[in-house]
């Protein structure tokens, strides 16, 4: 008998998270991408045809279990990602720097000998771990923000404006004022209060299609699976024996069909099919929040105390939040990489107005004066993620329709919409659809 045949729509993680493990099953995929360039929201981007960056930064942990065994899978080479202790630092302000010890003692650790804290913050910081650990990290209001969370347990003005809010905006993508608690508290759960090596910070040395994507399409090759770049679906269509797909020169019906791209392209293919409203309107009720990346070429010499840095605590005004030295990350040497998490008053400025403010915004949290750019790039992702607040409702990863399948960051799951909770979708959907296609025969 031929090896059953499964359409992924979308190279983003998700789609090829699910390729890879179908493909390691036996199952020929075919993976079908609208862009020529693989990774969706986590890819690389070409500056004047010499400069290769990525279209946002993404910050991975060591608890993200799947991402790195798809990693190791698929033979990306450790030394791709830089394993670093969870290091907090903000110039002038803070330094913590996790102990390698199992848990709690690597954070207890890490607090006595942090630098800008005094007895209050630190004693501040225990209690809310205390309190979320005494409740298993269940909370009993699912509709919490994460600032009644802090206020909840007492959290200090300085570990709300160094620690507590600049994790919150990076892990979730959403202002504490608006971000679900219990996500923020599942985050937590799977670092901080999880050891040394859950908390570590794994920073890719490459770019983001490099990372997992290529490796990933050269695994799917070997094994009889086919990438079409370049290759836009249009509409899904129930015909007899399956699934048609509206770009498909093929003109095959597929018996089981991934949707794995973002969402707000999800929802129109799932409403093409005549069968999936409910769920496509569902879909379209998530609201997004943006990721803005302004990258700075400072040119030689120029180097972070830390390969990343906070810049909590400055201007309330100032846009960005972290700062990325990727010349410490196997970059351009002097590349800095600047991050804007979620809506603000920087979406009001121009282009050229936002690389002068961050630009001045480095130079005041390093306190000297920082060169010109000798080039600098604005990249926008305006629905970079769902924004994570309580009681929203994602969806499964099972439709309406036989056979047809979704994946992605949004779906739901205990994680907010990271590269991890995109791998856990892929991996939990080909392992769905292989139970199918065993118990079908």
């Amino acid at each position: 008998m031929s090896a059953p045949e499964v359409a992924i729509i979308g190279a983003g993680y998700a789609g090829l998270a699910c390729a890879v493990e179908l493909a390691r099953a036996g199952v020929h995929v075919t993976v079908f991408e609208r862009s020529h360039t693989m990774g969706g929201r986590a890819r690389v981007v070409h500056k004047d045809h010499h400069w290769r960056v990525d279209n946002g930064q993404h910050i991975l942990i060591g608890a993200y279990t799947e991402l790195t065994r798809l990693l190791r899978l698929t033979g990306v080479s450790p030394k791709q990602l830089a394993h670093l202790p969870l290091t907090l630092h903000v110039p002038g302000r803070l330094h913590l720097k996790a102990a390698a010890l199992p848990a709690p003692f690597h954070l207890a650790v890490g607090l006595l000998r942090a630098k800008g804290l005094g007895w209050g913050d630190r004693l501040a910081m225990l209690r809310m771990m205390r309190w979320l650990k005494k409740r298993n990290f269940r909370l009993d209001d699912p509709g919490m923000h994460v600032d009644a969370l802090l206020s909840e347990t007492r959290q200090t003005p300085a570990l709300r404006t160094l620690i507590w809010e600049p994790l919150c905006v990076a892990a979730l993508n959403t202002p504490v004022a608006e971000s679900s608690a219990q996500v923020f508290a599942n985050v937590l759960r799977d670092s901080l209060a999880a050891g040394a090596a859950a908390s570590e910070l794994l920073l890719p040395r490459t770019d983001l299609s490099e990372l997992f994507p290529v490796p990933a399409a050269r695994y799917i090759g070997v094994r009889r699976g086919k990438l079409r770049t370049g290759h836009a679906i249009e509409s899904i269509s129930p015909v007899a024996g399956g699934l048609a797909l509206g770009g498909d020169s093929q003109g095959k019906a597929w018996r089981h069909v991934v949707v794995a791209t973002a969402p707000y392209h999800a929802s129109a293919l799932l409403a093409s099919t005549g069968a999936c409203d409910r769920l496509a309107a569902q879909i379209d009720a998530l609201e997004h929040e943006p990721i803005v990346s302004v990258y700075l070429a400072l040119g030689k010499g120029e180097r972070l105390p830390e390969p990343m840095i906070g810049l909590a605590g400055g201007d309330p005004a100032d846009p960005a939040q972290w700062v990325f030295d990727r010349g410490q990350l196997g970059g351009a040497e002097g590349l800095m990489s600047c991050v804007i998490s979620a809506h603000g008053p920087h979406e009001a400025l121009a282009r050229d107005e936002l690389i002068l403010a961050v630009h001045a915004q480095l130079e005041r949290q390093l306190g000297r004066r920082l060169p010109a750019p000798e080039w600098s790039q604005v990249i926008v992702e305006r629905r970079a993620t769902f924004a994570c607040r309580p009681g929203i409702l994602r969806p499964g990863l099972r439709t309406p329709l036989p056979g047809l399948w979704l994946a992605g960051d949004y779906l739901d799951s205990e994680y907010p919409a990271t590269l991890e909770s995109a791998v856990r979708s892929g991996v939990a959907c080909a392992t769905a659809i292989l139970a199918e296609l065993g118990s079908k025969g």
